[in-house]
């Protein structure tokens, strides 16, 4: 999972200013797969955290 700033430099750099996936990954030590999907999301990653029961349920 790769943070909301990141998401937004990488479509910024790739689209602005044409710098490779490779690069893109190099420069923010990420896979070249998380920096292809971020290209391919329209929005921005959102974190959802799973749902774990309370000590009152148990």
């Amino acid at each position: 999972m790769i943070a909301m700033e990141d998401w937004a430099e990488i479509r910024r750099l790739h689209r602005a200013e044409g710098v490779p996936i490779k690069e893109l990954s190099r420069r923010l030590g990420v896979a070249r797969n998380t920096v292809r999907a971020a290209l391919a999301s329209d929005a921005p990653p959102r974190y959802e955290r799973a749902a774990s029961g309370s000590v009152v349920d148990a």
